[in-house]
């Protein structure tokens, strides 16, 4: 005897006529392998005509209410494709569409709600669905099924979950969770699903990414060979960006870990990069000065920002860098150069942390579930520099991570630079001691960028880092010692010069050219008799009188990316007869002075 399986069918006011039951039964039938069915039928006034079939967790619809529902969701996918803004021809397509509507009654699988709270629903019934797949409950709201278990699914919920109860019933759309892309979102400010938050209306899409993709493989890649210059004198020469790099920003908080992230956002300017800066669990007032600043400078030309503040629920923090990196890929793919900032990814642990106990999955380390380093590793793995033949695209990646008391040591920091090539490190002391940006040279490390650096930055960055870790030994050694050899004494002053020529302002990044400037005067030891006091003065005059009276040479450093033995010579002598206005500039001062005493 064949297993009986029992199908429900509601309908609004009139029942089905005996020819519709036998049609049911008979496409039931095949759908579930000619098993026999039993019909119950019920009334159901709020479908509102037409009637809906349900067995086991299937769904068919054929009620006014579905239709309505469906020919909404068209309508809204027509009016954000359409490009017009005439009001006249947006009504003629939407009445076209209206007259050539056709109702689908694809069986759709639906299961209820069991449980839900804190972003978290869990729905019993659908034994289908993907990990990554939308589900969508009756209210409205998206969410994603993260966690499948043999009894129920775990979804995350991308909305309020006010309008969901125990018993609200969800379905499947046999979608990827993805987000809309395009060149429109350029100059945008955009939540972790797409939607933009800037009050600058509709964005139009290209295009339609999943947020989740693969790394692209080896052979997909190419080496890191083109810089990706920050504009900060101590990374550009000690640890090298390159394009398709990812070089992690790891410091306590108040260190300036984002202003180095934003000072290379403005640095891009006129490179033809773009720029996506996620914004993870950052306070709202943080987001908004960070995007005055980008507008300021002229950056949020080229600059796509995802925020996903503090009042966000976890699920949205937890997707914001996925959805970032989504929104790079679509240039990336194009052939264009990305820089995106993850703003910082130690909020995303959190948030990840807290979907995975609210999911009910076992702690591990300091609370965190056993896949944290796959978190970041999947999402960090999709930068890289694609091959010639696929585009020769890239995404660069500066993620930041916040550490406590300076402990590098911790679960996630230690994860996160094993994942990435390299480590900016920013230290408290030199921070509160004035040394800005506070880059520890002794723990930062770039593995990749030096592949990248033009031959011009090469070779005037020559012995810097040396130079820098003898003069730290040898201050350490002569502090308490008053009476010191002249050698000593010269090394010390090109130390003090060199640790001041580091310090830069905020929003003041510099280009290629000014760079190799100020490491050659000051390889050649012309700075060692400026006073320390004087250095970062004396360093805007020189730059400036570069620009005016010397432009040949920054034209030839900027065009040619070489530092020839000539070109060197010529810096020199530009220094010294610099040297020489300024020096007879004070000799007339100090005359000037005399005279008037």
């Amino acid at each position: 005897m064949s297993e009986r399986l029992l199908a429900k069918l509601r309908y609004a006011s009139t029942a089905p006529s005996d020819e519709q039951v036998s049609k049911i039964k008979a496409m039931l039938q095949k759908k579930f392998e000619g098993k026999e069915i039993e019909l119950e039928l019920s009334q159901d006034p709020s479908i509102g005509g037409g009637f809906i079939v349900s067995c086991k967790n299937f769904e068919y619809d054929w009620s006014d209410a579905g239709r309505a529902r469906q020919l909404r969701a068209e309508l809204n996918n027509l009016r954000k494709k359409s490009e017009h803004n005439d009001a006249g021809r947006i009504i003629s397509m939407l009445s076209s569409k209206v007259e050539n509507f056709t109702l689908s009654t694809e069986d759709r699988e639906v299961g209820t709600v069991t449980w839900v709270g804190d972003g978290i629903a869990n729905v019993d019934g659908i034994d289908h669905a993907f990990y990554g797949e939308i589900i969508e409950f009756e209210d409205g709201t998206k969410g994603m099924a993260q966690d499948i278990r043999d009894d129920h699914i775990g979804c995350i919920l991308f909305g309020n979950d006010t309008g969901i109860r125990q018993g609200t019933r969800a379905v499947r759309t046999y979608k990827e969770a993805g987000i809309p892309v395009g060149e429109a979102f350029i100059g945008r400010v955009v939540d972790a699903l797409g939607a933009p938050i800037d009050g600058l209306g509709d964005i139009k899409e290209s295009d339609y990414r999943p947020v989740e993709n693969t790394a692209p493989g080896i052979i997909e890649r190419q080496s890191v060979n083109e810089p990706m210059e920050t504009g900060i004198l101590s990374i550009d020469t000690m640890f090298p960006i390159g394009r398709g790099q990812r070089e992690l920003i790891i410091g306590d908080r108040q260190t300036g870990k984002t202003s180095i992230a934003l000072d290379t956002i403005i640095n891009q300017k006129g490179k033809d990069v773009i720029c996506v800066y996620v914004a993870i669990g950052q306070k709202a007032s943080t987001v908004a000065k960070l995007i005055q600043t980008l507008k300021k400078t002229g950056a949020m030309d080229y600059t796509i920002v995802v925020s996903s503040t503090a009042s966000d629920m976890a699920p949205l923090q937890y997707i914001a860098p996925y959805s970032g990196t989504a929104l790079a890929e679509y240039f990336m793919y194009r052939g264009k150069d990305v820089l995106i900032v993850y703003d910082d990814l130690s909020k995303h642990a959190v948030a990840y942390r807290a979907l995975s106990l609210l999911l009910e999955r076992s702690p591990g380390r300091e609370a965190y579930p056993g896949d944290v380093f796959y978190l970041h590793s999947r999402l960090l793995e999709r930068s890289s520099k694609l091959s010639s033949e696929l585009g020769g695209g890239s995404i660069t990646a500066l993620p930041i991570i916040e550490t406590l008391a300076g402990d590098v040591s911790a679960y996630i920091p230690t994860n996160v630079i094993s994942i990435t090539d390299g480590q900016i490190f920013l230290e408290s002391d030199l921070f509160f001691e004035g040394m800005r940006p506070a880059v520890n040279v002794g723990l930062s490390v770039s593995r990749v960028g030096s592949a990248a650096q033009t031959k011009a930055m090469k070779k005037a960055s020559g012995s810097i880092r040396v130079d820098l870790a003898q003069y730290r030994e040898m201050a350490v050694f002569t502090q308490f010692s008053s009476d010191l050899d002249e050698t000593t004494k010269n090394q010390l002053a090109h130390g003090n010069v060199l640790m001041e020529l580091l310090k830069q302002p905020l929003e003041h990044p510099l280009s290629m050219h000014q760079q190799v400037i100020i490491l050659v005067a000051a390889n050649s030891k012309r700075l060692d008799m400026v006073p320390v006091k004087k250095v970062r003065e004396y360093k805007q005059k020189l730059l400036t009188y570069f620009d005016t009276e010397c432009s040949d040479i920054c034209e030839e450093l900027e065009k040619g990316k070489e530092l020839s033995e000539q070109l060197k010579r010529r810096i020199i002598e530009a220094v010294d007869t610099f040297n020489d206005l300024e020096n007879k500039k004070l000799k007339d001062e100090v005359e000037q002075m005399q005279k008037q005493n």
